[in-house]
C-alpha cells in the first residue's frame, strides 16, 4: 500500500518577509498581459477591434462596436483572473490571520491589475505607433491633421481630378479643407463662411466648375459629418468599456488572488497536479 503525502503551507513569520513580495506580482502581472496580447491578437485578426486605420470600418455596426467592447472586458477578466491566481498562490504564506492572509493575498491581485494596466498601455501606445505609421499619408508631404485619418477617404474625393490646375497646392489645401471638415461634427455645424470657402478651394484644386464644386462639396460635407459621428460613437463605447474592463478586472484580480492563496494554503479542495487516475483533491 502506497501513502501519499499531501504538501503542507509552510509558514513563515511577518516580520521574515516583505509586505509586499514582488516576485509573484510580477509573474502574475506578466502573464496577464501576455495572455492579454495573444487575446487581443486573435481579436484584431477576425476583425473583432473597435478602432482601425482602415476607411471600411467607419461603416461598422454600434453592434459590432458594442461586442468589440464586450471582448475587452471578456479579456480582462481572463487574463487577470488568472494572473492574479498565479499571483496569490505563488505568494509565500505568513503567520497571520485568516483575514490578513485574504487581504494581503488580494493585495497582490491589485498589484498584478496595475502592473498588468501599465504594460497594456506600453503596448497600446507602441501598436497605435506603429499603425500611425502604417496608415495613409493625408498628402504628398507629411503633413497631417489630428483626426485626419477618419475622413482621409473623404478629403481624396473632395480633391479628386483627372487633370488637376498646373498651379494648385494639395498639400496645404488638402489639410486645410481638413480642418474646415472637422467643425462639421460640431454643434454649430460647418459656417457658412467657410463652406464657401471650401468650394473655392475644391473649383481651384480639382479644375471644377463652381457649381460642381459646390454640389461635390455638399457631398463630401455630409458624408464626413456622419463618418466623424461614427468614429466619436465607438471613441465613447470604447471609452466606456476600457473604463469597465479595468475596474471589472481589478475585482476580478483581487478574488483570484485571494482563490489562489485559498488553495494554496490548503483551504479549498483545488489542486493542479494531475496524474492518470485523475487530479489528487486535498
Amino acid at each position: 500500500m502506497t501513502t501519499v503525502l499531501e504538501p503542507v503551507a509552510v509558514t513563515v513569520e511577518d516580520g521574515d518577509v516583505n509586505y509586499v513580495q514582488w516576485a509573484p506580482a510580477i509573474a502574475g502581472a506578466l502573464a496577464a498581459a501576455a495572455l492579454a496580447f495573444v487575446l487581443h491578437s486573435f481579436a484584431a485578426a477576425i476583425g473583432l477591434a473597435v478602432s482601425s486605420t482602415a476607411p471600411t470600418w467607419r461603416d461598422a455596426s454600434t453592434m459590432l462596436q458594442f461586442l468589440s467592447g464586450l471582448y475587452l472586458v471578456l479579456v480582462a477578466i481572463v487574463s487577470l483572473g488568472i494572473g492574479g491566481y498565479i499571483a496569490g498562490r505563488m505568494r509565500a504564506p505568513l503567520a497571520v490571520s485568516a483575514d490578513e492572509g485574504e487581504f494581503r493575498d488580494g493585495t497582490h491581485g491589485l498589484l498584478v491589475w496595475a502592473i498588468a494596466m501599465i504594460l497594456t498601455v506600453l503596448m497600446t501606445w507602441a501598436a497605435a505607433q506603429s499603425l500611425t505609421r502604417l496608415a495613409a499619408p493625408s498628402g504628398p508631404s507629411a503633413q497631417s491633421v489630428a483626426g485626419e485619418n477618419v475622413i482621409a477617404y473623404d478629403l481624396d474625393r473632395l480633391f479628386r481630378a483627372d487633370k488637376r490646375p498646373a498651379n494648385a497646392d494639395l498639400t496645404y489645401a488638402r489639410s486645410e479643407a481638413a480642418r474646415i471638415l472637422l467643425t462639421t461634427a460640431s454643434h454649430r455645424g460647418l459656417a457658412t463662411d467657410d463652406r464657401a470657402y471650401l468650394v473655392r478651394l475644391t473649383a481651384a484644386n480639382t479644375g471644377l466648375a463652381p457649381p460642381e464644386a459646390e454640389k461635390r462639396v455638399d457631398t463630401i460635407v455630409t458624408q464626413a459629418r456622419d463618418n466623424l459621428r461614427k468614429a466619436r460613437r465607438a471613441s465613447v463605447i470604447l471609452a466606456f468599456m476600457a473604463g469597465a474592463a479595468a475596474l471589472l478586472g481589478a475585482a476580478v484580480a483581487w478574488f483570484a488572488a485571494c482563490a489562489g492563496g485559498n488553495h494554496r494554503d490548503g483551504a479549498s479542495a483545488f489542486s493542479m497536479s494531475w496524474g492518470w487516475n485523475g487530479p489528487r483533491l486535498r
